[in-house]
């Protein structure tokens, strides 16, 4: 009997061979690709994990120190500051006892002043001095006015006084055997005192006192 293959399809053959040729469009396993691409994602995972548990640690690491760092520099700012201050404590104490103990030495140094300056002063006898704290006040007796005038000089070049101004000069006459002149000085201080000079006695006529 004869057969006429209308599609022009291959007659399959018989056997194993002709089994696998029916099957041309079968892949890999499904089950197999899952498995693969767990393992890559938990690979990837853990490979992440520890970077990040480095990163952590890394960090970390880098806070205890700038921690200590910031504690070491917090003490160190403690410390300075409790010696500045106790700087500025004994500077302000050094000062108070400074200005105490030039409070107690300006009267001293003021009367040692006028009385040298009196003394190397030919015929001039002081009898008051009154200190108001700006200005000294004199009042004495002299042989003559010139020794008013030059008593008046030498007080000017101590130094102590800004001016040195006569208010009032005028003879004695309960003094018989003698001439003398009563006299009343007004000092004005300056502001800035200068050490003591030894006044230079200005020349004229007159016992020195005794």
């Amino acid at each position: 009997m004869i057969q006429i293959n209308l599609l022009g399809l291959p007659k399959p053959k018989k056997g194993k061979r002709a089994a696998a040729a029916a099957m041309p469009g079968e892949g890999p396993n499904p089950m197999v690709v899952i498995m693969l691409s767990l393992v890559v994602g938990v690979v990837v995972l853990g490979f992440m994990w520890m970077q990040i548990s480095r990163d952590k640690a890394r960090i970390d690491k880098e806070m205890a120190e700038a921690q200590r760092e910031a504690t070491s520099l917090a003490e160190a700012k403690a410390k300075y500051d409790e010696r500045e201050s106790q700087r500025k404590t004994f500077e302000q104490r050094v000062k108070v006892i400074e200005d105490l103990r030039a409070k107690q030495a300006g009267p001293i140094d003021l009367l040692t002043m006028i009385g040298d300056t009196v003394n190397n002063t030919d015929g001039v006898w002081l009898g008051v001095m009154k200190d108001d704290g700006r200005n000294v006040s004199l009042e004495g007796t002299a042989l003559s006015v010139q020794q008013v005038a030059n008593l008046m000089k030498n007080l000017q070049n101590t130094g102590y006084f800004r001016s040195v101004e006569l208010k009032e000069t005028a003879q004695d006459d309960q003094v018989k055997d003698m001439q003398q002149f009563n006299f009343s000085l007004t000092c004005e201080k300056a502001d800035k005192t200068q050490p003591p000079q030894s006044a230079t006695p200005a020349p004229g006529p007159g016992p020195k006192k005794l």
